[in-house]
């Protein structure tokens, strides 16, 4: 098949829109199919499969979306169309100007179409100081569902909570659940801790630095530990709010958090080298990063957030605590660093729960989702 993939924003693999992107893409490719990406990514200039529009100004997205590595995509109908006129399928990552255009075009000339959630409302009311207010959240879904949804012959949604919370606001859509699963490079390894680690009891978190993701709970955690002067953060991400978390550390008393963008590599070993990862973020559809963790082996702690996917992760209520309450995290930390030996049992169960989301089970599922919702499209005329 011929699949265009269309990508307002792609960039440095450093967040889970760009990930879940190159993942779909590289996977498909590797499977025989024809891939063609429509983007504002210059680092893809010259590469094959790759149809480069400009760059869009977001207005007060710009800030967020620069310091997140990633291109915002402006609507060059020439360069789109290129790309997707004799496409067997179109599939759309986001619900924004490039995505609606694919979709109206799609339409249009009655070509299959389909598209990933990966964006919740809160990612953008959060913007606005609206994530917090239920009627700001619902109009943002009418409003995604109006520019691109409501065209999809099918959608994917990364998790039933995500599928659910969209179908409340807009009622049933085609759709199929699929994760977007766990590269096997993710996996249990035996890692040598730096010395800077050594006696040191490091939690893990990994998300971009911004407001939904709630960094400052776990550091208010652990200035309330019984064990603050052992606890070690390590905060694998970058964005806007870097500055102001780390003072916010220095503030509460706490070793100073290690804060800093990880490559694939570099951040594997580290998920190795932690003794808990502990999953703050309020607002989430699916939390790979939590999900990587889990396949190294890392027992999590997560927000019981109403708003999070993630908290579905949990095995036990050990796992969890409750969302916005850094006594809460900071006595179930406490209870786990006095207890090593249930971390040790935790991480066979954790382990053998990581494999229903393998990386290529997940990837022959989307390929299936594509490839039979293009065989549906034509039998329907």
């Amino acid at each position: 098949m011929i699949v265009a993939v269309i990508c307002d924003v792609l960039g440095e693999e450093n967040n889970g829109t760009t990930i879940a992107a190159m993942n779909l893409i590289r996977s498909l490719q590797a499977k025989g199919h024809e891939v063609r990406v429509v983007c504002a990514d210059e680092a893809r200039a010259g590469q094959a499969g790759f149809f480069l529009v400009p760059k869009f100004n977001f207005g007060i997205f710009n800030a967020y979306v620069q310091k997140n590595g990633v291109a915002p995509a402006r609507v060059d109908h020439k360069v789109l169309e290129q790309a997707i006129h004799d496409a067997d399928i179109i599939h759309v990552m986001l619900p924004f100007g490039l995505g609606k255009a694919a979709a109206q075009y799609a339409s249009e000339h009655g070509i299959p179409l389909t598209a990933g959630f990966h964006c919740q409302a809160e990612n953008i009311t959060s913007h606005i100081f609206l994530k917090d207010f239920a009627w700001g959240n619902r109009a943002v879904y009418r409003i995604l569902y109006r520019r691109l949804y409501r065209y999809c012959d099918c959608i994917h949604y990364p998790t039933q909570f995500i599928c659910d919370t969209f179908e409340q606001v807009v009622g049933p859509t085609p759709h199929r659940i699929i994760s977007n699963g766990v590269d096997r490079a993710f996996q249990p390894m035996t890692v040598p801790r730096p010395k800077t680690l050594e006696g040191k009891f490091v939690v893990l978190f990994t998300g971009r630095f911004s407001r939904e993701k709630a960094h400052s709970v776990l550091i208010r955690a652990a200035a309330k530990s019984r064990h603050r002067d052992k606890l070690q953060l390590i905060f694998a991400g970058s964005g806007p709010l870097e500055a102001e978390l780390r003072q916010e550390a220095e503030q509460a008393g706490i070793l100073r958090p290690i804060m800093r963008f990880y490559s694939r590599a570099e951040l594997i070993e580290l998920i190795n080298q932690a003794n808990l990862y502990v999953h703050p973020a309020e607002i989430e559809i699916e939390a790979i990063s939590c999900l990587e963790a889990i396949s190294c082996g890392k027992v999590p702690l997560i927000a019981d957030s109403p708003r999070s996917a993630t908290r579905y992760f949990a095995l036990s209520d050990r796992n969890l605590f409750r969302n916005r309450d850094p006594q809460d995290l900071a006595d179930k930390l406490d209870w786990w660093i006095e207890h090593p030996e249930e971390i040790e049992q935790a991480q066979k169960a954790y382990l053998g729960y990581a494999r229903q989301f393998d990386f290529d089970l997940c990837m022959d599922n989307m390929e299936r989702m594509l490839l039979e919702t293009w065989e549906a499209k034509h039998a329907a005329g």
